[in-house]
This record gives structure tokens, sequence and C-alpha cells, in this order.
């Protein structure tokens, strides 16, 4: 488990190793690094989803590793509550930035090895503090830059951790 602590309250995390295991290994590994601290949600659309893990409080983009390979064939879907991975056009350009789905959203799941079907990688969802994702996804947003769709108030990822098996 993960938790994310957030200036709105703590969200919970379970990932699945066994449908999605470069990318949830992926995932630990950002935390473990501390990657996501003082982080933000930059991107919330009521309705559809809230994406973070690649900006920091200054609204820099943060440097990443390399992409990972897309496990959406995994057969897992984008429905409430889940976990994907954010990423490009390229099916296979996802890195640190992940969101939460907020409805169900049967159009990112993936139906073909094809740069049009290959949809979003489902990695984790939340176990606890689905009620903190649901106070953020009514933030007020605004434009910044060129970004659309930005929370008017800062919603930031103070910290995410791994929690112990035993806790």
């Amino acid at each position: 488990m993960i938790t994310l602590q957030t200036n709105f309250g703590d969200i919970v995390i379970a990932l699945n190793h066994d449908k999605a295991p470069k990318t949830a290994a992926n995932f630990e590994r950002y935390v473990r690094e501390g990657f996501y601290d003082n982080t933000l949600f930059h991107r919330v659309i009521d309705g559809f989803m809230v994406q973070g893990g690649g900006f920091d409080l200054d609204f820099n983009q943060k440097p990443t590793h390399e992409p990972i390979e897309n496990e959406a064939d995994n057969g897992l879907e984008n429905r409430v509550g889940t976990l994907a991975m954010a990423r490009t056009q390229d099916p296979h350009s996802a890195t640190a930035q992940f969101f939460i789905n907020i409805a169900d959203n049967d159009f990112l799941n993936h139906r073909g090895k094809n740069l049009q079907g290959w949809g979003y990688c489902v990695f984790g969802e939340v176990v606890e503090g689905m009620e903190v994702v649901e106070r953020i996804k009514s933030v007020k947003t605004t434009r910044r830059g060129m970004h659309a769709d930005v929370p008017a108030e800062d919603v930031i990822i103070q910290s995410a951790r791994l929690q112990d098996a035993a806790s």
C-alpha cells in the first residue's frame, strides 16, 4: 500500500503487481525515491479524472526515468477509483504521471495493440480516501501557461510513502 499525503487529506492506494508488474514497480520506484513529494495534482476534470505526479510546486515539469512499456492489455479497466498511467500519444511513453479515474472511463481501456487502441494502463486503486479524491475533483480550475484544467488553488501531494505490509 502507498499513502499519498495531500493538503486535502490522505489517499491510500493498493498497487496491482500481478496484472501490471512493470507499471506497479515503476510507480513504487518513484515513491521510494521521494519523487512525488511536493508535486501537484496539476489537472482536474470533474466527471473524468484527477492527474498528478509530474510538476513541482513552481509548476516545473520534473525530470523522469525512461518511459515504460504499456501494460494496458492486462484486463484491468479504467473504473471509478482506479489509478492509471498518463502518457502522450505514444502508447509506450508513460513515466511518472498518473491519474485517478473519477468516472468509469471505458474509452481509455485497451482495445487493441495499435496506436488508437492501446489505452491507458490501470495499475492500482484507491482503497481509502476516495472522499479526498471527491474533494479534489470539485476544485475550481483555471489555465496556467499552456495548461488547462489546472486547480486555481494548489492541490499538493506533500508526500508519497510505502506502507509496511504489516501495518
